[in-house]
């Protein structure tokens, strides 16, 4: 299963980012009836939950930082899911994972996700 996360670099504060989570192989089914999710990792923290969404797209969850300025979407019939990330904060600076959830339901704890994509950089200046 392999998922491809990309659209991550270096902008300044206030700009936006749209990172995109694509999969392939057997992935494109996992996409399409599973949970997705948004992780990020800044440079010596553990890994923190960004933003989650059920397979259908009813249902989203956002962490409190990012809530009002982030945004994640799907669309099952490119197997892709989306996040859009405005009014960007030099505190957002991480490298950004995307995640399959084990099921079809938004989740925010890592452990509720089986497949991690290989992350891309974001980076924020002030």
């Amino acid at each position: 299963v392999q998922l491809q996360a990309s659209g991550g670099g270096m902008v300044q504060a206030g700009d936006s980012l749209r990172l995109s989570c694509a999969a392939s192989g057997r992935a494109i089914r996992t996409i399409s009836n599973n949970g997705m999710g948004w992780f990020r990792q800044a440079s010596g923290k553990e890994r923190e939950f960004v933003a989650s969404i059920d397979w259908r797209g009813g249902n989203t969850y956002y962490s409190d930082s990012v809530k009002g300025r982030f945004f994640i979407a799907r669309d099952n019939a490119k197997n892709t899911v989306t996040l859009q990330m405005n009014s960007l904060r030099p505190e957002d600076t991480a490298v950004y994972y995307c995640a399959a959830a084990r099921s079809a339901w938004s989740a925010t704890r890592s452990d509720a996700y089986q497949y991690w994509g290989q992350g891309t950089q974001v980076t924020v200046s002030s």
